[in-house]
C-alpha cells in the first residue's frame, strides 16, 4: 500500500525557502525600484504621510523597506531583520493608507505583509548568505 509520507525533508524545505524568498523579493522590487528612481529624481515628492513624519522621510522609509530590504532578503542577508521593515511598511499601506479603500486595495499589501512575516519567522534557509556567514564562524 502506497501511503503519502508526511515526514519533513529539510533539503526540500530549504529549496522551497529559496524559491519563496527570491520570488517574493523580486516581486517587491517591482514596487521598490520605481520608488527609488522617484526618490532621487527631479520631481517633488508627493507621498502619504500618515504619522506626520514628513513626506520625504516617509517616502525614504518606504524606499528603504521596499528596495534596500528587498535586496537583502533576495540574497538572504540578515533575512529576518530585513523582512521586518517590509512587514511594517505593508501593514501601514494596508491598514492606514488604504483603510478606507476596501479590500481590493488592501489585498496586495496584506499578501506581502504575510509573506515577509513568514520570512521573519523562518529565516532565509540553507541557501542564503545568512547560512554561509553563520557557518564560517
Amino acid at each position: 500500500m502506497n501511503s503519502y509520507r508526511t515526514n519533513l525533508n529539510l533539503m526540500n524545505t530549504d529549496i522551497g525557502l529559496l524559491i519563496f524568498r527570491v520570488s517574493i523579493s523580486v516581486l517587491m522590487l517591482t514596487h521598490g525600484y520605481p520608488k527609488l528612481l522617484r526618490f532621487f529624481g527631479p520631481e517633488e515628492i508627493n507621498f502619504a504621510d500618515p504619522f506626520g513624519l514628513g513626506q520625504t522621510l516617509t517616502f525614504g522609509l518606504a524606499v528603504f523597506a521596499e528596495f534596500v530590504c528587498s535586496v537583502f532578503v533576495l540574497f538572504g542577508f540578515l533575512t529576518r531583520f530585513s523582512a521586518i521593515p517590509i512587514v511594517i511598511t505593508m501593514a501601514v499601506a494596508a491598514f492606514f493608507i488604504h483603510a478606507t479603500d476596501g479590500f481590493g486595495k488592501q489585498e496586495l499589501p496584506i499578501i506581502y505583509m504575510i509573506s515577509f512575516l513568514f520570512l521573519v519567522f523562518s529565516g532565509g534557509g540553507r541557501y542564503s548568505l545568512d547560512f554561509l556567514i553563520q557557518n564560517k564562524k
